[in-house]
């Protein structure tokens, strides 16, 4: 079988495999701040800055972290939402040489104690509302410094002056902002006059640029090691994905989170290395997302589909103009055909489902953006990356056609896991990618995404995948957003239960749901349970907790167990 099938079909301007840039990921900033200092590169709440602002602060960053003893690959943990500082603090980091730990603002003391203690993370860079959660478990980690910042700092006037009475109220907590030894304002640093900035060497291939957490739903979470080349072989691969004949062509929106690998690399990472101006939105709003696009006309807008669900269930979505988007990349989750119709139908841009994983970058397949062209499940590989099936347990190549584990191989692929060689040595064989997510590729090259091997459900022998479930359930017009899991049975082992969302001005029986299920569903997939929810748990990124609904199951079992007992 010729495991590259899929270039055949390759557009012309896609190019099969690309000449790396072998350098430093900051470095792709400083030459676009080189090359067009005036054009804008952040937009947020109304308040611009140019290449060369951002440019400029992020070295103000690296200088005065280099002042606090940083050295080259120490971890630096940033706990900030979509705005200004997160974007500045990232290549601060970098310019400094040191390696960025994203830390999820949504954290908890125990989440946020564990990330720090197990990345020896020393600084911290946090919002000023997030200071009391980081000052609680400072003195068990290796942080030495804090620096802090506050939203207001970067909105333009009067929004910030109005912005304290606004937090304050929505908050109540009264935070006391100090420059000291070892907490560091964010004023401070911007105005920091020594600009001697020690340049290490970086090696692109060997040098840590990022240590990007995993969910931990199977446990303790896992630093992902990203080389600053494997960062940029990946915005570069995006780039060509993306095909624009120059640079400086695209506005795109920030909605997805850059604490997370997807928005990090489609959005941040993407925009500073095409000299793109990028719309921070530091939480997702429909009502916000929708006026922003169509004052600010972005043309390239990455999402989760629960994003595009959320935008295409506001009653009011047909009275703003949302002509300006051209392309739009799903992924975190599956994407439902319907909502794929629906959203193109509305912008008249090409919405694509992708699909990647934190150990990849993330990004290793993607549908093309063009109509044209062979279009299928997630895709076919990116420039460079090669992928197979492989039969489970076996590790033998399957045919065409045939279910296996999705393996993948390319430069955008980790290093291994921080500090923890059993769990690199399980995933990665001879620098291929065991992805743990189950599929099969057709005639065309196109890959196709059942499950998650660990969310496959056997319900009295018979394997039964939630995404095909999941699938059919969305083809209802009343479902807003659906999520099938397998709950224990003492007959079948496991069964089938749906939990989902119902549209606004819409009903929708359990007995309604089932008949619609079962013509066309075979018996043995059609949900034995169903759970309406107004609505269902999702990470920052926007894709749903499967695995929280589950424990919630787990957790229902128990009890009655202790009831019976």
């Amino acid at each position: 079988m010729d495991g590259k099938i899929w270039h055949k079909h390759y557009p012309e301007n896609i190019p099969t495999s690309i000449d790396y840039e072998e350098k430093p990921l900051h470095a792709f900033l400083m030459e676009s701040a080189q090359r067009h200092p005036k054009m804008k590169a952040l937009h947020f709440m109304g308040k611009e800055l140019t290449y060369s602002q951002v440019y400029k602060e992020a070295k103000n960053v690296a200088v005065y972290l280099q002042a606090l003893g940083l050295k080259k690959g120490d971890r630096v943990s940033i706990m900030l939402p979509n705005i200004p500082q997160a974007v500045i603090s990232y290549y601060g980091v970098l310019l400094a040489g040191g390696t960025v730990v994203q830390t999820n603002p949504l954290y908890k003391e125990r989440e946020l104690e564990f990330q720090l203690i197990d990345s020896s993370s020393t600084i911290i860079i946090c919002l000023d509302l997030l200071l009391p959660i980081v000052s609680s478990v400072k003195k068990n980690t290796s942080i030495e410094h804090v620096i802090v910042t506050q939203i207001k700092e970067y909105l333009p006037f009067p929004k910030n002056l109005l912005y304290p009475f606004v937090q304050k109220k929505q908050q109540n907590v009264k935070i006391n902002l100090k420059q000291s030894k070892t907490s560091h304002l964010w004023q401070t640093i911007m105005a920091y006059n020594d600009m001697n900035l020690l340049e290490h060497k970086i090696n692109p291939k060997e040098d840590l640029a990022l240590l990007q957490y995993t969910g931990g739903t199977t446990g303790f979470p896992k630093g992902v090691m990203l080389t600053h080349y494997n960062l940029v072989s990946n915005v570069q691969m995006c780039k060509m994905w993306i095909h624009k004949e120059k640079d400086f062509q695209d506005i795109v929106l920030g909605v997805l989170p850059f604490f997370h690998v997807y928005g990090m690399t489609t959005v941040m990472n993407y925009s500073l290395v095409t000299g793109s101006k990028m719309i921070l939105l530091p939480k997702f709003e429909v009502d916000d997302v929708l006026k922003t696009i169509e004052k600010q006309k972005p043309t390239v807008f990455p999402g989760a589909p629960t994003i595009y669900i959320a935008l295409l269930n506001h009653p009011n979505i047909k009275k703003y103009d949302l002509s300006s988007i051209e392309a739009c990349i799903s992924g975190s989750a599956p994407l439902p055909s319907e909502i794929q119709e629906q959203f193109q139908q509305i912008t008249g841009g090409r919405l694509i489902e992708g699909y990647g994983l934190t150990e990849s970058s993330p990004v290793t397949h993607a549908n093309f953006l063009a109509p044209e062209y062979v279009q299928g499940g997630i895709g076919v590989p990116w420039p460079d990356t090669d992928a197979k099936i492989v039969s489970i347990g076996t590790m033998e190549e399957a045919v065409i056609g045939d279910v296996g584990e999705v393996m993948v191989k390319g430069p955008q692929v980790m290093q291994g896991y921080w500090n923890n060689p059993e769990e690199t040595e399980q995933v990665l064989k001879d620098g291929w990618l065991l992805t743990g997510d189950i599929g099969y590729m057709d005639e065309n090259g196109c890959f196709y995404i059942i499950d998650r091997k660990k969310d496959m459900i056997i319900a009295g022998g018979y394997n039964i995948y939630p995404r095909e479930v999941e699938e059919v359930l969305y083809e209802h017009e009343a479902i807003q957003e659906a999520v099938v899991v397998g709950i224990p049975d003492p007959y079948r082992g496991e069964t089938v239960k749906a939990f989902v969302v119902i549209k606004e001005n819409h009903n929708l029986s359990e007995e309604e749901l089932d008949r619609f299920c079962r013509k066309y569903m075979a018996s043995y997939k059609v949900p034995r349970f169903y759970e309406f929810r107004d609505e269902l748990p999702k990470t920052a990124v926007g894709k749903i907790l499967r695995r929280k609904l589950l424990d919630e199951e787990h957790s229902k079992l128990e009890k009655l167990k202790d009831q019976t007992i």
